[in-house]
């Protein structure tokens, strides 16, 4: 066998492995959500006197023009336990549309456009169609991870890479109708294409991520980067106009979202200002990791303490891992990774300073690139790895179902 065929013959088996890696952990999480909704108890319909007895009881949660739906038994939980919380966003704003009254314009349209689309094609059905965006997302996003991390490191890099971004703790966002999947995709491919000089992919990709989340826009910074760092290894004394120029479509397709909220609302700054709505404000991100390190410890054994330690315990470890790759990465890897950590840092919530933060990390995919190597040659190591994060990932799905706000 050449040594074509033998490339040929790993990469389909890698790509074999993406997809059962894929739907061994979907039907997982599908059987916890349905056995998940009946054990914990429904505090829907506890009295008002009870629930002002008890802080921060779970309930359905509805958003303007799409109602949550009360928990219900049945086998319907197989799909429906996975409409929670910012779903409901997505959902609204794939049927009814956008609302200058609220705060629909903290999610960015590209997920929701593509529910529309899909829902259309399958004779209406937005949450069938919200479910099959982003799990036909996270499938190409995992051979994505494959292909990029195969081709910059090593064959079983890039499948410890594989596994462990379907084992993150907060994974299960990839599967639920969130625009994580889709996010992380349009990131793969705008490197892939960066790294392989085809420029017109990786500002395309990178364009559609800026309309997928509000983070995206920090790929300009990445693609520039990437662009200059190959034009000084190959043509020193010649600036990258073209490159630089497909750097710029995050910045062009974030600029058109900002204009359509001018229009929509007279804010051009609306996805910022409506951060209020969310009590968020500017801070320094030093402060909100000092200030969820304390609350992590200050509430020890007391509800709901338990989540300021649960932010923690996946926060500081991926700033860990973040550092130790770092001086490993190219420098483009290294931009995005740290824009997408400081960024989301730089917002503090008062009540609960790391909220989101475990979601936040999903696509950083150099983390799970340093998390293979330093796993490397340590099998106990991965397994001890695999393992505890596995059984985070259920606890985390089976505090989802039940509406509680792990978030």
């Amino acid at each position: 066998m050449s040594a074509t065929e033998t490339t040929d013959t790993d990469l389909r088996s890698g790509i074999w492995y993406c997809l059962k890696l894929f739907v061994g952990i979907r039907l997982a999480l599908f059987a916890i959500g349905l056995v998940g909704v009946a054990l914990l108890p429904d505090f829907a319909h506890v009295s008002d006197q009870l629930r002002n007895q008890i802080p921060l009881v779970p309930t359905p949660v509805s958003v303007p023009g799409w109602p949550a739906h009360a928990l219900t038994p049945g086998w319907d939980n197989l799909f429906t336990a996975w409409e929670r919380l910012d779903a409901l966003w997505f959902l609204r704003i794939a049927t009814i549309g956008y609302g200058g009254e609220h705060a629909s314009a903290a999610f960015y349209p590209l997920y929701p456009l593509l529910i529309r689309v899909v829902s259309f094609l399958i004779g209406g059905h937005p949450f069938a169609a919200s479910l099959l965006v982003s799990n036909g997302a996270f499938l190409g996003a995992l051979m994505m991870l494959y292909v990029l991390t195969r081709s910059e490191l090593t064959e079983e890099t890039a499948r410890r890479s594989v596994l462990y971004a379907a084992t993150f703790p907060t994974a299960l966002f990839f599967f639920a109708p969130y625009s994580e999947s889709l996010f992380l995709l349009l990131v793969l491919v705008a490197f892939w294409g960066a790294r392989r000089g085809r420029w017109e992919v990786a500002g395309t990709a990178a364009g559609l991520a800026a309309l997928t989340r509000n983070l995206g826009v920090v790929l300009v910074l990445a693609l520039a980067v990437e662009a200059i760092h190959q034009s000084l290894a190959t043509r020193p004394w010649r600036m990258p106009i073209r490159s630089l120029l497909w750097s710029l479509p995050p910045v062009i397709t974030t600029l058109a979202y900002l204009a359509f909220w001018k229009h929509l609302s007279g804010d051009w700054l609306a996805p910022i200002h409506q951060q209020a709505y969310w009590q968020r404000h500017l801070t320094d991100p030093v402060v909100t990791v000092a200030k969820g390190t304390h609350a992590a410890f200050a509430y020890l054994g007391v509800y709901p303490g338990g989540y300021h330690l649960l932010d923690w315990l996946i926060a500081v470890p991926v700033f860990v891992v973040a550092a130790y790759a770092t001086p490993r990465l190219r420098p483009s890897y290294a931009v995005y990774l740290w824009s997408m950590i400081l960024l989301p840092l730089a917002s503090l919530f008062d009540a609960r300073p790391l909220i989101a933060f475990s979601r936040y990390a999903l696509p950083l995919f150099p983390v799970y690139w340093g998390l293979a190597r330093l796993t490397e040659g340590r099998r106990a190591a991965h397994e001890a790895l695999v393992v505890t994060s596995a059984a985070l990932l259920g606890l985390m799905t089976l505090l989802f179902v039940n509406w509680y706000y792990i978030i």
